[in-house]
């Protein structure tokens, strides 16, 4: 099992545990593999959700140019969601994680087809 299959594993796991959804395996590994080298980086691979830039980020390098979605109130609303479900508490929210549900939150799995 190669680094990439452990993480998704690890993120799976995280999707199942944590935020109490079984995760599409196929939806989540494109996800990963769309997350580039950053997904190794400890750094980079998870999203501080208490930094109001990191979270700026998510939106528009995310939502609005990945997934192309308007900008407005309600990505703010679906990354709060997100946050929430995965826990405010738990300290490492990893980026693909966060990325896999904020494409299931918006129904925007065919970006991935």
């Amino acid at each position: 099992m190669g680094r990439r299959d452990e993480l998704i594993a690890k993120y799976a796991e995280d999707l199942r545990t944590k935020c109490g959804m079984e995760p599409d395996m196929d939806l989540l590994t494109k996800v990963t593999i769309g997350c580039g080298p950053s997904i190794y980086d400890a750094d980079s691979a998870t999203v501080a959700a208490s930094q109001p830039g990191e979270i700026e980020t998510v939106k528009t390098k995310y939502l609005m140019k990945k997934l192309g979605l308007p900008d407005g109130p309600a990505l703010d609303e679906a990354i709060n969601s997100v946050i929430e479900t995965y826990g405010k508490s738990e300290r490492n929210k990893y980026r693909a994680v966060v990325y896999y549900m904020l494409t299931k939150h918006f129904g925007k799995e065919a970006i991935y087809g």
